[in-house]
């Protein structure tokens, strides 16, 4: 059977960060228990929505999860096993921030079903940690590694690079140094200015100078020479594991495998027996998402059906992330149709030409420079 993961969101922190995008929310008090009740019966109708699936992943998703109490956690994660199928080797991932657990929480954590912890490092540096707007010194996140890699079978950490001024010899210096206290997994994004975020109007108004589009693809690729050197080479854009470790939850969503989304703002796509995939949105606003769920059992913004060249783009653009690339086999059974014959005939030859792309009759493959250049690929690819 296919992949089918649950992803959870907990869409609350203890402040904003500025380059943050995600559908988090500042709260001064939470009320753990009625969210838990919430929470757990947009579960149960999700369940009634996938019957015979399993559960193959779950994951933690915020917002600042670790915020979370433990006990929300478990009692999730054993309704999670009443109400579906789990599969043995489930992947059940919880995201924390540093500055917000200790060893105790850590333990809770764990004690709850919890066997893979991802946490927003973001940098080893105090400097760029306070430019980020992170509640964590350098030290502290360390700390929190060493504490984590104790307690939990698998963890991963965030690393944000391509920040104002960062050199080469810079960035490789503080690379090095989280390869080194890594487990098997890291998670490395280049630092993008989003509309909405505190940083959009800072950039706008000239108070940091971001780096240039040559310089950013230098970072880049100095990024995959250096983890791929160290035995983590990238399965993604921008995930590195070593063999075997990578995140099994979020390659489903680039191999374009069903999820249920849970919570304010969640996203889930789930396909049915005739094969047609239906996109589902949460609402953002986590009062309203909660009122919603109270009187309806979901509080579910939109719910559509995708079209067939909706789908065919979102798999592409899915499947391109990854380093093994999209499968042909994979593409037909998600998309029924065939993958050449959803692309642009002349666009793929050409990025093939280029040698932006690799195509084995099987594997659709960005070349380590056509991954630079993901958004133009695909621009080409599909029907203009």
């Amino acid at each position: 059977m296919s992949a089918f993961g649950i992803y959870i969101h907990w869409p609350f922190c203890l402040s904003k960060c500025p380059y943050c995008d995600f559908n988090s929310h500042v709260a001064e008090s939470i009320d753990q228990a009625a969210w838990r009740k919430a929470l757990l019966r947009e579960l149960d109708t999700g369940a009634s929505q996938t019957p015979g699936r399993t559960v193959t992943s779950i994951f933690f998703g915020g917002g600042t999860p670790s915020l979370m109490d433990p006990a929300t956690t478990a009692a999730l994660i054993e309704r999670v096993g009443r109400n579906w199928r789990v599969a043995d080797d489930v992947e059940i991932t919880l995201e924390a921030n540093p500055g917000t657990v200790d060893a105790e929480r850590f333990a809770d954590i764990r004690a709850a079903g919890v066997n893979r912890l991802s946490m927003g490092l973001q940098s080893l540096d105090d400097a760029q940690l306070t430019f980020l707007g992170r509640r964590h010194d350098a030290a502290q996140g360390v700390k929190a590694v060493e504490l984590a890699r104790r307690i939990f079978p698998r963890i991963s950490f965030d690393l944000i690079y391509a920040r104002p001024g960062q050199g080469l010899e810079q960035w490789r210096r503080e690379l090095e140094a989280a390869i080194a206290m890594a487990a098997d997994h890291l998670s490395l994004y280049q630092l993008t200015i989003e509309p909405g975020t505190a940083f959009h109007p800072m950039a706008a108004r000239g108070a940091f100078v971001m780096p240039d589009d040559d310089h950013a693809a230098a970072l880049f690729e100095l990024t995959q020479e250096v983890t791929e050197a160290a035995g983590l080479p990238a399965y993604e854009i921008s995930n590195h594991a070593a063999p075997g470790a990578e995140c099994r939850h979020n390659l489903l969503y680039w191999r374009g495998d069903d999820f249920l989304g849970i919570g304010p703002g969640a996203h889930g796509r789930l396909t049915d027996e005739a094969g047609v995939t239906r996109a589902h949105r949460r609402h953002r606003a986590p009062e309203i998402w909660r009122n919603r769920v109270e009187q309806q059992g979901e509080g579910t913004e939109e719910s559509v059906a995708l079209a067939r060249e909706e789908r065919a783009l979102e798999l592409v653009m899915m499947g391109l992330r990854l380093t093994e690339g999209l499968s042909a086999t994979g593409f037909r059974q998600r998309a029924g149709q065939e993958l050449t014959s959803a692309l642009r005939p002349e666009g793929l030859r050409e990025m093939l030409d280029q040698y932006f792309l690799n195509w084995n009759n099987e594997f659709l493959q960005t070349t380590p420079k056509g991954r630079l250049l993901l958004n133009s690929i695909l621009q080409e690819l599909f029907p203009r």
